[in-house]
């Protein structure tokens, strides 16, 4: 099986922020991480990464927020999902 993609959205908003999220349903897992999905979730402004979930091989899933990168602890694509979008909003509220 190639690499599928299975999601793949990008939005402006009205204060220039965007959203975009990209996901791959792989063939093997991209090491160290156990699933079969190779994601980026991005939130932000031109030139400015507020919120990002990726995963790369030898790195395995992490978070970025507030220029910390953090070790993410991926359970299912929904939950991911999820978490993702409580960031964006907890973003947004405190801006």
């Amino acid at each position: 099986m190639k690499a599928r993609l299975i999601a793949q959205a990008k939005e402006i908003r009205d204060d220039a922020s965007i959203v975009e999220i990209v996901v791959w349903e792989l063939a093997e897992p991209l090491p160290p991480c156990r699933h079969r999905y190779k994601y980026r979730l991005f939130y932000g402004r031109p030139g400015e990464c507020l919120v990002r979930y990726d995963n790369e091989r030898g790195k395995g899933d992490h978070r970025h927020a507030d220029g910390v990168e953090a070790a993410y602890e991926f359970t299912t694509l929904d939950a991911l999902l999820a978490d993702f979008e409580r960031d964006v909003t907890n973003w947004k509220e405190q801006a």
